[in-house]
């Protein structure tokens, strides 16, 4: 996909400092120097053009009392779509891929509180026609930065390095209805915000206000877009595990986060001989060489040789988490 400049710089900035204010490709175009139609003409454009997913927001689960897993299963030959479809079904599963392994199925599972992650993890394997399945639950999160950067630059706009503290206060019910309209897909309009506003029963301003204290109380992790790493030219992306000492996982974790090309960096609960890979880190590239490449420096720098890549090779479902959904 052919991109000039501007298409470039505007997907920096949709990402990763996109403007929480009344006209906010108003404040863009300021920034690109162009006017505010022609960033909501080209944002169009990039969206119509399979760019980008969504423009919304981005949550911390713990922060909005749910629990999550990564779950991986093995499915026989000529079961794989099948079983994708089977499992995507279910509105709790954000992403499903395929990978290259014996576990070649991977998918994210989000539910509330109170609710059974194994009956529902048993529930799926049974639907899937799964052979084995492992569940693998976040223990530490070392880094959660999605950003791909179209231009090559060695830094990135500010607003995708804010680190807040997560907030463990309740949520109030109007925190529930605002985190609810920043889940919808922003309408590429004038004053985008004051269309969600009022379909949530709210004013702009308050709406806005809303938006800035879940941000700034770190549970909102990010407002922006998401885009389509592979129409992104991200083509290559590696789910690197590692089996990781557990007196040297606090290291190793801080010199994978520490990566530009790695986006998510978590330690996850190992099972035995079956799973014995504690630290998981997600590396894009353009190629497989990219990926391989930077395997080695982190292998290099941590000292750690035992590791597997795993690359997607087809991506059955991938979405925002739906929080507080009917």
């Amino acid at each position: 996909m052919t991109l000039d400049t501007l298409d470039r710089e505007l997907l920096n900035l949709i990402q990763a400092d996109f403007p929480l204010v009344e006209r906010p490709f108003r404040v863009l175009g300021e920034k690109l120097g162009i006017s505010e139609a022609e960033v909501i003409r080209r944002a169009r454009g990039l969206k119509e053009r399979g760019m980008v997913r969504l423009i919304g927001g981005v949550f911390n689960s713990a922060s909005l009392g749910y629990q999550s897993t990564l779950v991986a299963m093995h499915l026989p030959d000529g079961r794989l779509d099948e079983a994708a479809a089977a499992v995507s079904r279910s509105t709790a599963v954000s992403h499903n891929y395929a990978r290259e392994h014996h576990y070649n199925l991977w998918f994210t599972l989000t539910l509330p509180e109170g609710e059974s992650l194994e009956q529902t993890i048993s529930g799926l394997a049974r639907d899937a026609g799964a052979e084995d399945f492992i569940s693998l639950p976040s223990e530490k999160l070392f880094k959660i930065d999605v950003f791909f950067d179209m231009v090559g630059k060695s830094d990135r706009p500010a607003a995708s390095k804010r680190t807040a503290a997560i907030s463990n206060g309740s949520l109030s019910d109007e925190d529930r209805t605002v985190i609810k309209g920043l889940q919808q897909d922003l309408p590429l309009v004038g004053e985008p915000f004051a269309q969600i506003a009022e379909n949530l029963g709210m004013r702009q301003g308050d709406f806005l206000s809303g938006a800035g204290s879940l941000l700034e109380r770190g549970i909102m992790r990010r407002y922006g877009a998401s885009l389509k790493h592979r129409e992104a030219g991200f083509a290559a992306n590696a789910m690197s595990c590692w089996k990781v000492p557990p007196d040297q996982a606090e290291r190793v974790g801080a010199v994978m986060a520490s990566y530009k090309t790695v986006s998510h960096c978590y330690q996850r609960r190992t099972n035995g001989d079956r799973w014995p890979y504690s630290i998981f880190g997600m590396i894009h590239s353009h190629t497989r060489a990219g990926c391989e490449e930077v395997a080695r420096d982190i292998a290099e720098k941590t000292g750690i040789a035992d590791y597997l890549l795993l690359y997607s090779t087809r991506e059955f479902k991938k979405q925002r988490v739906r929080y507080f959904s009917d």
